[in-house]
């Protein structure tokens, strides 16, 4: 049983969510408001190192006709960065729907939840 960890990457705040591949549920787990770079990738590294993902797994945010926007180019660039970074295996999986489920909750701080989504479709659309 593998531990994953999911990330809705964001320029002011980063959610997370966690599950594993034998229940196959994702569940929110922070949201990382870090002001600067080091300190998101510090808050990062600090989940890492207390769940020790096999896999982390990041939204990659796309235009309604698959089209890449500037969202993706930096959402790829985190993906790079944590492999590079912790040496984990890192999945982009397309959001571009993740956020119209949790759409109404508008106004609360829902990153960790849009993670969450992004895990339970890439735990839905894979075999592990």
């Amino acid at each position: 049983m593998e531990t994953l960890l999911a990330f809705d990457f964001g320029l002011k705040r980063i959610g997370v969510a966690v599950g594993n591949t034998g229940l196959k549920q994702a569940q929110p787990l922070a949201v990382i408001s870090e002001p600067t770079n080091d300190g998101k990738f510090a808050a990062v590294g600090r989940l890492i190192a207390e769940w020790q993902p096999s896999r982390c797994v990041v939204g990659l945010p796309l235009h309604p006709d698959g089209a890449e926007h500037e969202m993706s180019v930096r959402c790829r660039r985190f993906a790079n960065q944590l492999h590079g970074r912790f040496g984990v295996e890192v999945a982009l999986v397309d959001e571009r729907y993740s956020s119209a489920v949790i759409a109404q909750q508008r106004g609360e701080q829902i990153d960790d939840q849009a993670a969450a989504i992004i895990l339970q479709q890439y735990f839905d659309e894979s075999d592990s």
